[in-house]
């Protein structure tokens, strides 16, 4: 457990609970997912002092929860808001072999990191309460960042200063808003994955790309888009709440500038689902655009067949006609007979394919 205290534009890391919250500041306690039980009792005790009310037993088990969906829901002390973060790539290979699911080194690299884990926070109005899994990156970068600010010689600088949150509500804005960003930066991977196999699919001698990988992605893909839509909802129910409170419970300001960056999450969030369609769409018209080029060739091979076989048909009639066992054949005891049948067989075929290419039935199409 990690307790932090911010006060007057500076912030400490403490060893123990304080027993109130800062004039002007606030307390941030962070804490893994797999240490809540045994944290438990401790945690309860800094609600009730810190932030004037116990939590919920269901509100515990939600935070418990590493499956849980991400969710807003409120008391009338505290707000309680669960968002699935992008898993990290060393958390996404650890799960996979947890399930002995096979990860492919290059190939699916990117939708196989489109795995989740569940941050809960709990905002009090002097308390912060934010539980992780274990080793979470969004806890670890801004704990490096306040560390490294909390190192300075006597008092924080103003560009410090100015980097440090204003209240609960904006630490955890500021943590979402991190976990939104590696939503957006996974865009270009799954981009240039959803642009190799649609490559594959298009290639001119291609019989087909990899479609048990395309599956995968679009499955991943639909995950993908109900994780951002249960994201939406959560920001959206808790910007909601903001907008409804009594205009007298915070400056003015504070509540512009927390708004503004809710607004912002959102609109990150909304980014995500914009592209994570777009992909949907685009793989969808590879696929259609795939089977349309595998029927066109199969026209084009039909076609050179059934000229081929207009070709040979008269030809066949010929050689049937005079291969028939009878006597008395018009040619059939003439020395010449066979040279005139050949030429005749040899002018038949080329009036044939000459009546075929000037109606273009031969004609290849441009590629």
């Amino acid at each position: 457990m990690h307790i932090v205290e911010f006060a007057a534009g500076t912030l400490r890391f403490l060893d123990q609970l304080p027993d109130s919250a800062p004039a002007g500041g606030f307390i941030w306690i962070y804490l893994e997912r797999e240490s809540l039980d045994t944290d438990a009792a401790t945690l309860q005790r800094a609600a009730q002092a810190l932030g004037g009310s116990r939590l919920l037993d269901l509100h515990l088990k939600d935070l418990a929860n590493r499956s849980h969906p991400s969710r807003y829901d409120y008391t009338s002390i505290y707000d309680l808001v669960i968002f699935r973060r992008l898993a990290s790539e060393a958390e996404a290979r650890a799960e996979a072999q947890e399930t002995n699911e096979a990860l492919a080194g290059g190939e699916l690299a990117a939708f196989a990191r489109i795995r989740t884990r569940a941050v809960g926070f709990v905002v009090f109005d002097k308390l912060l309460v934010s539980v992780h899994p274990a080793g979470c990156f969004t806890a670890k970068t801004f704990i490096e960042r306040f560390l490294a600010d909390a190192l300075q010689n006597e008092g924080l600088s103003a560009a410090a200063r100015n980097r440090l949150p204003t209240g609960t509500a904006d630490l955890m804005l500021r943590m979402l808003n991190l976990m939104v960003d590696s939503y957006l930066e996974l865009r270009k991977q799954l981009s240039s994955e959803l642009d190799e196999w649609q490559q594959q699919l298009l290639a001119p001698r291609s019989r087909g790309g990899d479609w048990r990988a395309l599956m995968v992605a679009r499955a991943a893909l639909h995950t993908l888009e109900d994780l951002s839509e249960g994201q939406k909802d959560a920001m959206q129910e808790w910007l909601d709440t903001q907008r409804e409170q009594p205009a007298l419970w915070m400056p003015q300001a504070e509540r512009d500038s927390l708004q503004a960056r809710a607004r912002d999450v959102v609109e990150h969030i909304e980014r995500v689902v914009r592209h994570v369609r777009r992909m949907e769409q685009g793989a969808e018209t590879a696929v259609q655009i795939h089977f349309s080029a595998l029927g066109h060739r199969t026209n084009e091979i039909m076609r050179a067949l059934t000229a081929l076989t207009a070709v040979f048909l008269p030809l066949n009639f010929i050689t049937g006609f005079f291969g028939m066992n009878f006597e008395f054949l018009p040619l059939i005891h003439s020395d010449y007979a066979m040279w005139f049948i050949l030429a005749l067989m040899l002018a038949v075929g080329a009036v044939v394919l000459l009546v075929f290419w000037r109606k273009r039935y031969l004609a290849r199409t441009a590629r």
